[in-house]
């Protein structure tokens, strides 16, 4: 009889455990896919396997897979769905399931095509402000010191990278800062065993003509001084120790998280008083050191997901989200990790990418997909890879590999530098790097009048044919992209010296003269140092 009363006690807790945790969630709506109509939006990590096709499927809630993401749908049939909370969602058997909303999801249809789609968004959920991030971003190549000095950051090996720089004929511009700049993390100044002398160090970086940015995150190294003041006024992420129903006012320890670089501490940005600690931090170190800017690196929502309690209630994707208005306050910026902040003056970066083909692949449809997120100020990632990991016990650099993730990354909104290229490439394909500079640097005008106009529309600075020709059947071009309305670049992204072309409909006149009359298909060569551009001209 006890046996039964158990049972029967354990069964309506779990009963009641799962009702209360669905009954958060909003019913379940299913969207017939109308003949034709292609998908596109959610993450942009995924962007190089859209449009959707059945099978895929993701939670939108804790997740923004290394990268931005939005709760925003859009179709080339000019539909979108869009919710102020995450929710799920996935492709099966020509439908759209949306499932675990936390608020209420619209379904909108705001004309016939992507554009359409994507305007009428934009409009309603995150219209553009009409700032831009500091305009050397996109003016001049920025440089990373990551790939070449990783975890061993210091002043001599910062300053030889650039004057490396500035002797090798690359122009000056942005200068990252990477991380292990400090002792530890929440320690803001520069560590002096590597740093005998910063503040000289970045004055002699401006008299290059470098801006300089410094790598900071929200993470506070457990075993430190700081950590300790910091935990006392309740200043982080407190620990719940498994009991979801504490409240923040009873929590007495700081939640421990685990990251890529072991175990810590993280600031929580919903109490203000944190908020006030950590911007007189950085602006301390603008005014010891005049930098002038930070890279914003870490704040995944994946780092929010554990036994935490915070100030005010958040969910891992509000906390995303926050560590994003910090940035707001300078506009030399970059973020990698973000959550709705469609249409602000904020930097973003594709996430870090292997030194592959595979990966240089995904260059493309990732940043048209960032673009139709709203996060128009993108920079695909560092030139030849800026995943580490993959430059560990690699025999042999792929020099035409690097070339050509140099030519992708040419023409679109910002390019990115760190490995060194004269390091690693013999003089033909260092030759071939320097002239995609070149290049990009011709068309720097267009660049950033065409930036300057998405900072007042919030159109896409890079742009998926589909977006720009609708009803072309050019939903499924991936290794393409509009700039602006006027240039298509076709980068080769193969090994290889041709490749495909597919234009769309109208005349298209090629870097060389020749015209192109589309709809059509040419295999065209393309030689080590070449980017196939074609400027639209009717």
């Amino acid at each position: 009889m006890e046996r039964k009363l158990l049972i029967i006690i354990l069964f309506l807790f779990l009963y009641n455990t799962t009702f209360s945790q669905s009954s958060n969630y909003k019913p379940k709506r299913i969207i017939k896919i109308n003949k034709g109509e292609k998908w596109f939006g959610g993450t942009v990590d995924d962007g190089f396997v859209m449009p959707f096709t059945d099978g895929y499927k993701l939670n939108l809630y804790g997740n923004n897979k290394g990268n931005q993401a939005a709760p925003l749908l859009l179709s080339t049939n000019g539909r979108f769905i869009w919710s102020d909370q995450p929710f799920e969602f996935s492709f099966s058997n020509g439908q759209l399931i949306i499932d675990k909303a936390l608020d209420s999801v619209v379904v909108v249809n705001a004309g016939t095509s992507l554009s359409d789609a994507f305007k009428l968004a934009s409009k309603k959920n995150f219209a553009p402000g009409g700032k831009m991030p500091d305009s050397l971003l996109f003016s001049r190549p920025q440089y990373n010191t990551w790939i070449e000095l990783a975890y061993n950051q210091n002043q001599t090996d910062i300053l030889k990278y650039a004057h490396q720089v500035i002797d090798n004929g690359f122009p000056a511009g942005v200068l990252m800062i990477d991380d292990h700049w400090a002792d530890y993390y929440g320690k803001f100044s520069f560590r002096k065993d590597r740093f005998p002398d910063p503040a000289s160090m970045i004055d002699q970086l401006h008299l290059l003509g470098f801006k300089v940015m410094l790598w900071v995150s929200p993470f506070i190294s457990s075993d430190s001084e700081i950590f300790q003041t910091l935990n006392d006024k309740k200043l982080l992420l407190m620990d719940n120790k498994g009991d979801k129903t504490l409240t923040w006012d009873k929590a007495d320890q700081a939640a421990i998280i685990h990251w890529w670089n072991g175990y810590s501490a993280l600031l929580d940005f919903t109490n203000p008083k944190a908020v006030e600690w950590y911007s007189d931090q950085l602006h301390n170190m603008v005014t010891n050191y005049k930098l002038d800017g930070f890279k914003f690196d870490a704040g995944d929502m994946e780092f929010y997901s554990g036994n935490m309690v915070s100030f005010k209630a958040a969910s891992p994707n509000e906390q995303t989200s926050l560590w994003g208005d910090f940035g707001l306050s300078y506009p030399l910026n970059e973020y990698r990790a973000m959550w709705k902040k469609g249409g602000q003056p904020l930097a973003e970066r594709l996430r870090d990418k292997k030194h592959s083909w595979e990966d240089l692949q995904k260059l493309i449809p990732d940043i048209t997909v960032a673009g139709l997120l709203g996060y128009q100020f993108t920079c695909p990632d560092m030139i030849g890879g800026g995943e580490y990991g993959s430059f560990i016990g690699l025999a042999k650099i792929d020099q035409d590999l690097v070339v050509r993730s140099a030519q992708c990354s040419a023409l679109m909104p910002m390019m990115q530098f760190s490995v060194a290229p004269w390091r690693i490439l013999d003089s033909v394909h260092l030759k071939a790097v320097k002239k995609a500079v070149d290049i990009r640097m011709a068309y720097t005008p267009y660049i950033m009048k065409t930036v300057r106009r998405s900072a007042l529309s919030g159109e896409p600075v890079i742009r998926n044919l589909a977006y720009q020709f609708p009803g072309q059947g050019l939903d499924t071009v991936r290794d393409q992209f509009m700039l602006g309305d006027a240039l298509m670049i076709a980068p080769l992204v193969n090994k290889g010296n041709s490749r495909k072309i597919i234009f769309p409909a109208g005349k298209w006149k090629y870097s060389n003269g020749k015209v192109f009359e589309g709809p059509a298909t040419k295999t065209l060569g393309v030689a080590l140092d070449q980017i196939p551009v074609f400027e639209k001209i009717q």
